[in-house]
């Protein structure tokens, strides 16, 4: 593609772009990991990353393997358990942003990771929720991390672990999840975005050497792609900090 960074790489910048300055992040074992590291050093100083085994803020020196690896306690500002972060944390309303990822993600950004094929005689069964579907329904907004293939993009989920928008419109509301809903879908071929009203998903950008028309033939419902731009690839500093500071030994960019 003439590029000189991995759709590994993009996909932890765009993830990275999607943290403010000053939140606390729910951050998950890999992309999402990457993502809020990259944020913390280049565009978010103050954001806070909250991991589930229960570190609360830490300024890491090496990237931990996972998110209950002892290196997310470095610098931390508390080390807490698991009970703390869900509790006080996510279920107190105290996490703006929660990364999260599945094996299928719908048009309404409703996410299975339970099974495909049936519930009680699945053809593959997945690890299941985890805490994912409590960060789908209380933190202030998700963004989702997905490779980007038509069989995990279908109309609708076989299974729903983690609400996203529901069935569309004010029914995530009218379900009694009255804050919170997926901003964004980050995947190995753009960026999905949901319209504030009616929740329908569209294409806020495609990567550098992708179409719109390209995302479109591996999404299993429409796409509405016309206001896709294309999205603005990693910079130097980005690519530095990433490479040489976040993941050196390219433990989950994989280079």
């Amino acid at each position: 593609m003439g590029r000189d960074y991995s759709t590994f790489e993009i996909m932890a910048v765009a993830a990275a772009r999607e943290v403010r300055d000053g939140e606390v992040v729910f951050a998950g074992t890999g992309l999402p990991m990457l993502g809020a590291m990259l944020a913390q050093r280049t565009h978010a100083p103050g954001c806070v990353i909250v991991f589930e085994a229960g570190a609360v803020d830490p300024r890491m020196l090496h990237l931990p393997m996972s998110v209950g690896d002892s290196r997310t306690l470095t610098g931390a500002a508390m080390a807490a358990g698991l009970m703390e972060a869900f509790t006080y944390l996510l279920q107190g309303g105290r996490i703006d942003v929660g990364f999260l990822g599945g094996a299928q993600i719908d048009r309404y950004g409703n996410i299975n990771s339970t099974a495909v094929g049936g519930y009680r005689r699945p053809r593959v069964r997945f690890p299941g929720s985890g805490g994912s579907g409590d960060v789908a329904a209380l933190a202030g907004r998700t963004v989702i991390i997905a490779r980007h293939e038509r069989r995990r993009f279908p109309e609708r989920v076989e299974y729903l672990t983690s609400p996203g928008w529901l069935e569309g419109g004010d029914s995530r509301e009218r379900a009694g999840l009255g804050q919170g809903g997926p901003a964004a879908v980050v995947t190995t071929l753009g960026v999905i975005r949901f319209r504030p009203d009616t929740r329908e998903p569209y294409l806020a950008s495609f990567h550098p050497g992708i179409t719109p028309e390209g995302v479109q033939a591996e999404t299993g419902f429409p796409l509405d792609t016309s206001d896709a731009v294309e999205t603005a690839p990693p910079t130097p500093e980005e690519l530095h900090i990433l490479r040489h500071v976040v993941d050196p030994e390219g433990v989950f960019l994989k280079r």
